[in-house]
């Protein structure tokens, strides 16, 4: 019996019986569903964290008052806090005066929560922080109308913004918003560029924002220190040089702050690599735990599935002995099953991977992008087939080995 003819006998099989097979795909199917789910979210942070990487550039790294590590526990963040100092205007120009490497160096302010107004309307919690006018180079901003700050605006503290696109959206409706003010604190400020639309990741807007000059943001909000501290953006002059660029900040700053050599640093530096390891830490042992649930449930389906399959032997028992009786051998008995269960496995792994495409559309249009790789989408209906070919085997060996004339007696 050739492969088309057993595909046949397993596919009439199953839609003799539509509710039952529906049924016993169910564990597959929540199983490839949910598998597909979880990996392209993983993928679409994947994406998301190395676009972001890209946008800023591969040869920026940012200098804070804490590490990665000073947010291990609450003992280790108290620690930190007593011990690392505020980053300062004194310490940028040593590092920017001393560097041999560093191609651009800026400073830009923690952020705070403000709200905005304008004509009657308010817009709360929007995200305010200041930036020197190198920043807007350093982090490759993508400007969809106007302009960024240049060194006289920030110089003398002019009450100018950058603002994001949801904030234009919703402040400004009808037309454009540079040239226009809005006031902050009842303190006016006119909007001088709009950065292009960035969309929301994980539900949280990132075009609700509004960056100042720094100097007028220190001048305006109480001064550059504590919540509104310093951070250094700086890029290398090339990749090549990145990590020496890097260790020069780093030793710079240290012999500035009059670190000894068995000190630790009292700041943290972030590199692309530094945010992919933390991604990878993370996810990691998430990506281990969350994948278990799936996994019981192609478990829990290739149980039904083998439950299902020994109770359609015994129902086409006499159907089995006519066929022996005919000139069937054992093999091709032992085919029949094998391919009836794992074309029912394979058809639940199908559908589990629209559903999971469905869900994904759905996930990437509110949440974050979501990204199904095709070799996953083929693993996994692979794994379905395989699944099912194994749940199968006991009952096709079971029905392979009936003796044809007790078969044939079989009600």
């Amino acid at each position: 019996m050739n492969f088309s003819e057993t595909l046949k006998l397993a596919l009439a099989a199953i839609w003799a019986h539509k509710l039952r097979s529906f049924l016993t795909l169910l564990g597959m199917i929540i199983g490839v569903t949910a598998f597909m789910i979880v990996l392209s979210l993983l993928q679409g942070f994947n994406v998301y964290v190395d676009e972001k990487i890209a946008g800023i550039g591969s040869n920026s790294f940012t200098i804070a008052r804490f590490s990665f590590e000073d947010y291990k526990d609450t003992d280790t963040i108290a620690a930190a806090q007593r011990r690392n100092k505020d980053l300062t205007f004194e310490e940028l120009d040593f590092i920017r005066e001393r560097s041999q490497l560093i191609d651009k160096i800026g400073a830009k302010a923690n952020p705070n929560s403000r709200e905005l107004q304008r004509n009657g309307v308010s817009l709360q919690d929007v995200t305010v922080d200041g930036a020197e006018p190198i920043i807007g180079e350093i982090d490759n901003l993508d400007i969809a109308e106007g302009r960024y700050f240049t060194e006289a605006e920030n110089k003398n503290s002019m009450r100018v913004a950058f603002i994001g696109s949801g904030v234009a959206e919703k402040l400004f409706p009808f037309g454009s918003a540079v040239g226009e003010e809005f006031t902050m604190q009842g303190i006016p400020y006119r909007v001088i560029g709009v950065q292009t639309e960035k969309g929301s990741i994980f539900g949280m807007p990132q075009d609700i924002f509004v960056q100042l000059p720094l100097k007028t943001y220190g001048a305006n909000f109480g001064g550059l220190t504590r919540s509104r501290g310093l951070n250094f953006e700086a890029t290398a002059k090339s990749n090549e040089l990145f990590n020496d660029t890097v260790e020069e900040a780093r030793t710079l700053l240290r012999t500035k702050r009059k670190l000894s050599f068995g000190e630790k640093d009292n700041f943290g530096i972030f590199t692309p690599d530094t945010i992919s390891k933390l991604r990878d830490n993370i996810l990691g042992p998430i990506f281990i735990v969350i994948l278990a649930v799936p996994t019981i449930a192609l478990l829990v389906g290739a149980i039904v599935i083998m439950n299902i399959m020994l109770v359609a032997v015994t129902e086409r028992t006499k159907e089995i002995g006519i066929r022996k009786s005919l000139g069937a051998r054992q093999n091709d008995i032992l085919k029949q099953f094998l391919f009836e269960s794992a074309t029912l496995s394979v058809i639940g792994g199908i559908i589990g991977l629209i559903l999971a495409k469905l869900i994904g559309f759905i996930v990437t249009v509110y949440v974050i992008q979501t990204i199904i790789p095709w070799y996953a989408a083929v693993i996994s209906i692979g794994v379905s087939a395989l699944v099912g070919a194994l749940a199968g085997l006991y009952p096709a060996w079971k029905a392979a080995r009936l003796d044809p004339i007790e078969a044939l007696r079989a009600d």
